[in-house]
């Protein structure tokens, strides 16, 4: 761990075998688990608790205060779950007084500019590519993709399984299992390729077909759309995760495919 080029507060909990490279910044209110490398460059401020096996690359900064007007200091964290990669200059913020951290979940990837703002919830096996962006309050649940450039808006909700693709502005949720794209953003097919990465079988993708085929492609209206595939088809917890996270949906969820 000892690197003559690196400020290391004395307070900070290192484990013994974390790789620190010269240049590196970390603050006293910060803990690092046990088989980490921090590459050049990188500054940990105050608040972050970094899970085992992670790996910062050069440049990134790691729970910085919210750049939020309404924080007043309060003392915040920033948790990085263990196995996540997190490349060049990613910036992540520490929560506000709202949900009080911030948290990226185990096994991600953030790849180079990526940034999570403050209060963000980013599940297990999350990607996001180069550029993308998420704003405050923002959830992200376990296994989405967000392909570069992506830019979420704050409160939104990102479903588990879901492929957002590459340059999408995201303004409404996206439920789960579905490929998102073109502008505004719509629903654009299942994301049958994913689905089969992670163990779907092809009873449980043929069923997620068409229960979004029923809500998207055949015309009713969201309300009508969830009553038929409440009636008509076989429970599952594909399906009740589908109507589950429709139904509960604040801000409403991103619109059937455009001509």
């Amino acid at each position: 761990m000892n690197q003559p080029l690196a400020y290391i507060h004395p307070d900070a909990k290192i484990a013994a075998d974390v790789v620190i490279s010269p240049f590196v910044t970390i603050e006293g209110d910060v803990e690092i688990a046990e088989g980490c490398w921090i590459g050049s460059n990188v500054t940990i401020f105050n608040g972050a608790r970094i899970g085992k096996n992670v790996k910062i690359y050069p440049g990134a900064v790691i729970s910085a205060a919210p750049q939020d007007l309404k924080y007043q200091g309060e003392q915040t964290l920033t948790y990085i779950g263990d196995n996540t990669i997190i490349r060049e200059c990613v910036t992540v913020n520490r929560g506000t007084r709202d949900r009080m951290k911030t948290v990226v979940g185990n096994d991600c990837l953030l790849m180079a500019y990526s940034h999570v703002a403050h209060d963000c919830l980013v599940g297990n096996h999350v990607i996001l590519a180069n550029l993308a962006t998420l704003a405050g309050h923002i959830l992200v649940e376990d296994w989405a993709i967000l392909e570069g450039m992506v830019a979420v808006q704050q409160f939104v909700t990102v479903g588990a399984h879901s492929f957002v693709g590459g340059g999408s502005l995201v303004r409404k949720d996206v439920p789960p299992f579905v490929k998102a794209a073109k502008e505004p953003l719509c629903f654009a097919g299942v994301n049958v390729i994913g689905m089969r990465r992670r163990g779907f079988n092809e009873e449980m993708i043929r069923q997620v077909e068409d229960i979004y085929r029923i809500i998207y492609v055949r015309g009713y209206n969201i309300s009508k759309a969830l009553d038929i595939v409440e009636s008509e088809i076989a429970d599952s917890a594909e399906k009740a995760r589908i109507l589950d996270f429709i139904r509960s949906s604040t801000y409403g969820v991103i619109k059937g495919m455009i001509e």
